[in-house]
């Protein structure tokens, strides 16, 4: 059991991970065991909830493309791997980094205390039977783990034959990953029941969700446009909030496209989807914090319900009688709280998820409001969340470049098949001749348009031309700044020729450099430049 400690202390912390630990240790901790909330809501947080690696989880209905999806980002097979268009992973695969290949089963691994699985145990040997660790050593693998799931089937029959309550399961996950990645497939869009109360079960993680349309190369751009919406519908039916989930679309195995049309899309929707996965270990210990304060925030409710119900059980006659009529009466006694208290009505349990779980409750063991409880949580959200935050954002400082790197992620990072390689700004990158000079002739004849005088144009003359490409001034600024290398205010026919390569750049639809690209600076100017 943890120490109680409620001092009101300013804490001191080494690092965000051991102040996290600690603050629900010493803090929090006390709140939820008082309240039952490890009964109600979430197992007890351990110390490897804390210290452990990023987790993607993956979620879908079968044959979505998970697993491959998986071999897709390492570059490599998995222990316990299988493919194929049947429902083939039977089982909740935990894929993280060991030095050696190998296979933990569920039974082993949720008595390991460095692993943060513990908790698991409680949804016993059914699900124990269907869990396993393949541990492997791959380099994404030694930012991110990875968590396979079964793929979700259609129809009651399967749904009972799981022996274990599949959606709380994948609602424990949720808890505690950085990353949900939802898959649907492009061919089979139908979303089952049991899909639907999987995202349903998910719904206080919208933030930590994605969506992935795969095999979308399968399909004509026609097709995938009605796809793509008939998509955005159904989630927005099962999600029913009022933000659009982000959906990336692609193929996304190393196969050649079956309809090769979309090719730049898809490159587009990867390289952003891979960016996002990269961010996760620089972004993991806000997670971790956020999810804290999210925890924090119910346990408070429930300990306003637990002591509110205690508050009005008679002490002797009539018990039963008056448990019935307070479930029954919860969502009275929901609204009271929230005038009383001034809490959210967001941050309130599911009501008929939480009067089920009181019926099998009694009451008469419930415990009454302890105000030193909260005032110690109240103390933590409101003074020791803050300091946190700023040790989150000192970490984040002292370690830019920590990002997922190794297998699908290098493939994208440098050389010709690099995103956007070739293309916009970087047009010309590898070839000898200046770029912009191929349509320097045209921009020439503009160029003495303009009365030059010894050989240049004054910005005024220039901005009359520029202006032609109705781009905002904001960005015709830039260009401008971009174009006069010399920085002396005024443009000569090679920095006039690049204002304009760099305008026919933006009006393509490509982003502006930030700085001047070698290979566009003008070739007189190059040595200059450099020794600059």
């Amino acid at each position: 059991m943890f120490r109680k400690n409620l001092k009101k202390d300013p804490e001191l912390f080494q690092n965000v991970s051991e102040g996290l630990r600690r603050l629900y240790r010493t803090k929090l901790f006390p709140l939820e065991d008082a309240y039952r909330f490890h009964d109600f809501h979430s197992p007890a947080l351990e110390d490897a909830d804390f210290d452990n690696k990023p987790m993607v989880l993956l979620v879908g209905q079968y044959s979505t493309g998970k697993t491959t999806f998986i071999r897709h980002l390492m570059e490599q097979d998995f222990p316990g791997m299988r493919i194929g268009p049947e429902p083939t992973t039977d089982s909740f695969i935990a894929v993280m980094h060991g030095d050696q290949d190998g296979v933990i089963p569920g039974n082993a691994l949720v008595v390991d205390p460095k692993k943060p699985f513990r908790k698991l145990n409680a949804f016993g040997n059914a699900f124990l039977n269907r869990f396993m660790c393949a541990q492997m050593p791959n380099p994404v693998l030694e930012s991110i783990s990875i968590i396979d799931t079964p793929g979700i089937l259609s129809g009651e029959k399967q749904r009972i034959s799981r022996g274990y309550d599949f959606a709380a399961v994948l609602e424990w996950f949720a808890e505690r990953v950085d990353r949900i990645i939802l898959l649907f497939d492009a061919h089979k869009l139908d979303i089952s029941d049991e899909f639907s109360e999987v995202i349903r079960a998910l719904k206080n993680h919208e933030d930590k969700m994605r969506v992935v349309l795969n095999k979308a190369d399968q399909i004509s751009t026609q097709q995938l446009m009605r796809v793509y919406g008939a998509l955005m519908w159904s989630l927005g039916k099962i999600i029913n909030t009022p933000e659009v989930v982000r959906v990336y679309i692609g193929s996304f195995w190393a196969q050649p496209l079956l309809v090769p049309d979309n090719r730049k899309l898809f490159e587009a929707e990867e390289q952003d989807l891979f960016l996002d996965i990269q961010t996760l270990p620089r972004n993991a210990a806000l997670r971790k914090l956020n999810d804290l304060i999210k925890r924090a925030r119910l346990a408070k409710v429930q300990a306003y319900i637990i002591s509110s119900l205690k508050r009005d059980m008679p002490s002797v006659f009539g018990k039963d009688t008056k448990k019935k009529e307070l479930i029954a009466n919860l969502g009275e006694i929901y609204h009271k709280i929230e005038k009383e208290h001034q809490i959210s009505p967001g941050d309130f349990p599911n009501l008929a998820k939480m009067q089920d779980q009181l019926n099998g409750q009694d009451f008469s063991k419930f415990s009454v409001l302890k105000p030193k409880l909260l005032e110690a949580v109240e103390d933590m959200l409101a003074n020791d969340i803050a300091r946190l935050m700023a040790l989150v954002r000192q970490e984040e400082a002292a370690m830019p470049s920590q990002s997922v790197k190794g297998g699908a992620f290098e493939g994208t990072m440098n050389g010709p098949f690099g995103h956007g390689y070739g293309e916009g700004a970087s047009e010309g990158i590898d070839e000898l001749e200046w770029v912009v000079g191929r349509d320097k002739p045209t921009y020439d004849e503009i160029f003495y348009t303009l009365s030059p005088i010894n050989g240049k144009v004054s910005g005024a003359a220039a901005k009359k031309e520029m202006l032609k490409s109705k781009l905002p001034n904001t960005v015709l600024g830039k260009i401008w700044k971009l174009a006069d290398v010399d920085k002396d205010g005024l443009l000569d026919d090679e920095e006039f020729a690049l204002a304009n390569h760099l305008i026919k750049v933006k009006l393509e639809g490509h982003e502006l450099p930030s700085a001047l690209p070698i290979h566009l600076i003008p070739p007189s100017k190059r040595q200059t430049a450099m020794e600059d």
